[in-house]
């Protein structure tokens, strides 16, 4: 399995030939602070490049996390909208938004195998 990074603030891991999770990174963990609200936006079972995906509220900032290629989605996790505090977690399995298929592999391999949390880790 592979997981790669958006700078938007969301890793995205592939977990077969097909399917791909997506979740909250360090760096939008960072961003956001500690997550106090979170809503999956409405979908229609198709996601185009730059959609949203979930909107968050946390201690340090509101955002709203897109999603960086086309996709189709195929499952939500709609338990982060109830306990937002999952998103807090570092444990993958807990800090996940959608899983998607559809996803065309040269976008897929144009996407960071590394996170950069802030400008200064990057120098």
């Amino acid at each position: 399995m592979t997981i790669k990074y958006h700078d938007n603030g969301i890793w995205i891991e592939k977990i077969n030939d097909t399917d791909y999770k997506v979740g909250l990174s360090e760096k939008g963990q960072d961003d956001a602070g500690e997550v106090m609200f979170a809503e999956i936006v409405e979908h229609n079972g198709s996601l185009t490049k730059g959609d949203p995906i979930l909107n968050v509220e946390g201690a340090k900032a509101v955002t709203e996390l897109t999603l960086p290629f086309d996709a189709a989605v195929k499952e939500t996790h709609t338990q982060i909208e109830d306990e937002p505090s999952l998103l807090n977690s570092e444990d993958k399995r807990d800090n996940w938004i959608l899983v998607v298929n559809d996803v065309d592999p040269d976008v897929w391999n144009t996407l960071d195998t590394e996170m950069t949390l802030n400008k200064e880790e990057s120098e």
